[in-house]
Formats: structure tokens, C-alpha cells, sequence
């Protein structure tokens, strides 16, 4: 069986950090990555401090086929990201000479300042990431991958650079909920199925809504047979319990 590459996701921001800004990019990365047959393996929050950075990315990039980052490719002084990059490479950061024009182009003339310029300055050798949203790029350089972190201009990135990413098979996931189920009395039969199929991840994810409170068990893999068979033997054990199984995820809070 083909082994699927494995990302790693670095949110950067003292902003996120702090509570001020709520992430919105993890659910959406998780899933897209998922779709081309990445599966996103670590989510790291991390502050606009250069040496965590540095030391990060470099401990990631050797352990992740793929390493995304999101924040902190803006024009202001916090936004550090892609000279942090550049020292994690041992690479110059440098004006980027397509960034560049692409960006010089976009302003009226005297418009283009130095602040502006920092978002065209990227390290030697990287290649764009572009966006329909705004001008400015994104860039990858090895096996890490340099985004913005406005979830519109994240999203249009990550679509513009999904294509050349290598993946594997897909990852399939597979859900069966039921209602006034606790996690206890399933606990056992659900630890079998996780053993008897090890290929798969086995989850189950305690629900509490307004319509009744209940538990949701998910299968995700490469091998959609497999999926199957473990849901159906997922499905009778609540059966055996004398609840009734609803297949699917249930519906939003």
C-alpha cells in the first residue's frame, strides 16, 4: 500500500495567540489536504518571535513531506514570516524579482512604498503562490509552504498551489451517530473495531445539541472498503445496545 505524505500546519501570530483572532484556516486546510490525500498530522500555534520561528519550521520541514505556514506576510513590522523563513533555509531575503513587478504594477506610481515592498521581498529561490483576492503572493521554497493568514487569501492560495502539491489516495471518511449513546457502553466494541482494522482511525466524538446529546463515530482511511466494513460493525454494535444508528455526522449545534 502506498504511504500517503503527511503535513504539518504552523498558525503564526502573537494575535492568535492572545485570543484576539480566532483561527479559521485549520478546519479548511485539514479537509482540502485530506482531499488531494495529505493527511494533516500537527496543527502548531506559534508567536511572531523570530527564533521560535526559525527553530520551528526547521524541525518541522524535516519531519512533514509538507510544512503550511498562515500570518504574518504583511507589510507591517510584525509581519516576520518570510524573513524567519529565509534564515530557517540559510538563504538571503531578497526582493523577489516576479513578486516584484507583479506587485510595483498593481500601485500607483509613488504608491509602492517600503512597506509594500516587504510583501515582494521573499527568500532567494522561492516560487510564488498567487491569489484572485489580492496582489500579494505567497511563496514555497523546499517543502514548506508560505500563505497569508485572511482566510479568503489563505484559501485562494492553497487552491492555486493544491495542484502541484504530490499527494496519495484519498482520505475517506465514514460517520454513523446515535442519540442517547455515552461513550462508556461503546468504549470496548469500538476498541476491537480500531484493532481489528489498524489502517484506519477509529473516533468517537461526544455531541451535545439541543435535539439530544450523543455520540458520533467517524472512520477516516485511504481503503473506502474497509471504511465501509468498519462502520457496518460500528452501526451493529449500537444496534446490540438498543439504540438507533443514524449514518452520517449529526447536524450542526
Amino acid at each position: 500500500m502506498t504511504k500517503n505524505p503527511i503535513a504539518c500546519l504552523l498558525v503564526i501570530g502573537n494575535e492568535v495567540l492572545s485570543g484576539r483572532t480566532q483561527d479559521l484556516n485549520v478546519k479548511f486546510l485539514a479537509t482540502r489536504l485530506g482531499e488531494i490525500g495529505i493527511p494533516l498530522r500537527e496543527v502548531r500555534i506559534i508567536p511572531d518571535v523570530p527564533a521560535t520561528i526559525i527553530a520551528t519550521v526547521n524541525e518541522c520541514r524535516a519531519s512533514f513531506d509538507h510544512v503550511f505556514t498562515t500570518g504574518g506576510i504583511g507589510p507591517t513590522h510584525d509581519d516576520i514570516t518570510a524573513e524567519c523563513i529565509s534564515a530557517a533555509f540559510g538563504v538571503p531575503w531578497e526582493p523577489h524579482p516576479e513578486a516584484w513587478a507583479l506587485m510595483e504594477k498593481s500601485y500607483k506610481p509613488g504608491e509602492f512604498n517600503a512597506a509594500r515592498q516587504r510583501m515582494a521581498t521573499m527568500p532567494r529561490g522561492a516560487s510564488l503562490i498567487l491569489n484572485s483576492i489580492s496582489v500579494a503572493p505567497g511563496f514555497s521554497i523546499g517543502n514548506v509552504h508560505v500563505m497569508a493568514g485572511v482566510p479568503r487569501i489563505m484559501q485562494s492560495m492553497f487552491e492555486h498551489l493544491a495542484p502541484t502539491l504530490a499527494g496519495g489516495p484519498p482520505i475517506i471518511s465514514r460517520a454513523v451517530h446515535a442519540l442517547a449513546l455515552l461513550e462508556g457502553r461503546i468504549a470496548a466494541g469500538l476498541g476491537a473495531v480500531q484493532t481489528e482494522y489498524p489502517e484506519l482511525d477509529v473516533g468517537s466524538y461526544p455531541f451535545y445539541r439541543a435535539t439530544g446529546n450523543g455520540v458520533a463515530l467517524v472512520v477516516k482511511g485511504t481503503d473506502a472498503t474497509m471504511a465501509e466494513e468498519a462502520v457496518a460493525k460500528i452501526t451493529a454494535l449500537i444496534i446490540e445496545l438498543g439504540l438507533e444508528p443514524i449514518q452520517g455526522e449529526p447536524p450542526a449545534a
